[in-house]
């Protein structure tokens, strides 16, 4: 499975419009080559760079895997960042701290995840576990 954004390549960094001081618009995402056998896609985006640990910036899941991007809003479910937001919370890592890096996670699964709207990540990672079929990276780099 591949997972790309016309708003920034991978490794790149995240342009303004989508981290948390700006708009706090989500990017772009598309995918291509997912298996015959995946029923449902599921996000996490995680900063693995924070001061105090990785960081969930948003947990997603009920993703079309057909559609081959990511909607707005209809259809998809979205779980509880670390911001204690439900949603997308884009970049915003303290000023100085140097460049973070951006995890857009996306697993395909072969059985409908069954959670209700506002889990977090943990809980959606261990609702698809052991039903994960393929699974795609996209990396941003963002700093302030």
């Amino acid at each position: 499975m591949d997972l790309t954004s016309p708003d920034f390549e991978d490794g790149e960094r995240i342009p303004d419009p989508h981290t948390r001081h700006h708009r706090n618009e989500p990017p772009e995402l598309h995918w291509s080559g997912v298996p015959s056998d995946v029923v449902e896609l599921v996000l996490i985006c995680e900063d693995p760079d924070a001061p105090s640990g990785t960081f969930v910036h948003w947990v997603a899941w009920g993703i079309d895997p057909r559609s081959g991007h990511l909607p707005d809003g209809e259809g998809v479910v979205h779980g509880r960042n670390d911001f204690g937001d439900t949603g997308y919370g884009g970049p915003a890592p303290p000023p100085g701290h140097g460049p973070h890096r951006y995890e857009f996670v996306l697993h395909g699964v072969r059985e409908p995840v069954r959670l209700e709207p506002g889990a977090g990540a943990d809980e959606l990672r261990a609702a698809i576990d052991d039903r994960v079929v393929a699974t795609a990276t996209l990396t941003g780099i963002y700093e302030r």
